[in-house]
C-alpha cells in the first residue's frame, strides 16, 4: 500500500493534534501503519534550532515535509499537525510531497482557540510577550482549497477523525480491509 500525508493546518488550539491523535488511534486499530508528526514535538527535536521568523517557519515546514514524504514513500500514513500559517508553506509541502499530500483545514474561530488555550499563549501574545504569534501578531492564511475541512467547534474529535477517515477511504488511500474494521 502507498502511504500518504494528512496535513492538519489551523490556528494554535484549533484541535489539530487532538483530531490527528484520534485518527491515529483509528488507523492503528485497523492495522494501518501510521505515525503522528506533531509540530510542537518537532520544534523540540529536529527543528529546535529554528526561530519563528518567516524564514525559520519556512525551514521548519521544509524539514517536516521531507520527513512526512519519506514516511509516506515507505507505506506509512503520516499525520502532520502543524499550524503552517502561510499559504506558501502549504504550497511547498504539497509540491514536495506530491500526490500523497492531503490538506485538512482545522477550522475554529480565534475566540474559541483562545478559550481553549491552557498554556496562556494567546494572553501572552496579546500582551506582546510573544512575538509573531499566529492569529494575533502574525497572519494565518486561511486555506483556499483544502481537501477536507473539519470544524472542531461544532463536532467532536472522534467525528472529525471519522470525516478524514471517510475521505481517505473514498480516495483509495486505505487498504480494503480497513472498510469493515473502523
Amino acid at each position: 500500500m502507498d502511504g500518504c500525508v494528512v496535513w492538519f493546518t489551523g490556528l494554535s488550539g484549533s484541535g489539530k493534534t487532538t483530531t490527528a491523535s484520534e485518527l491515529l488511534g483509528l488507523l492503528r486499530g485497523a492495522g494501518v501503519r501510521a505515525e503522528l508528526l506533531d509540530g510542537d514535538e518537532l520544534r523540540k527535536t529536529i527543528c529546535k534550532d529554528l526561530g519563528f521568523s518567516r524564514e525559520g517557519r519556512l525551514e521548519n515546514i521544509r524539514r517536516v515535509a521531507f520527513v512526512a514524504e519519506l514516511l509516506a514513500r515507505n507505506g506509512v500514513v503520516a499525520l502532520v499537525s502543524a499550524i503552517t500559517p502561510y499559504r506558501e508553506m502549504r504550497e511547498h509541502a504539497r509540491s514536495a510531497i506530491g500526490r500523497r499530500y492531503i490538506e485538512v483545514y482545522v477550522e475554529c474561530p480565534l475566540e474559541e482557540c483562545e478559550r481553549r488555550d491552557a498554556k496562556g499563549l494567546y494572553a501572552r501574545a496579546r500582551k506582546n510577550e510573544i512575538e509573531r504569534f499566529t492569529g494575533i501578531s502574525d497572519p494565518y492564511d486561511v486555506p483556499e482549497s483544502p481537501d477536507v475541512v473539519i470544524r472542531t467547534q461544532d463536532f467532536s474529535a472522534a467525528d472529525n477523525a471519522r470525516t478524514v477517515l471517510d475521505f481517505l477511504r473514498a480516495r483509495g488511500w486505505l487498504p480494503a480491509h480497513v472498510e469493515g474494521c473502523v
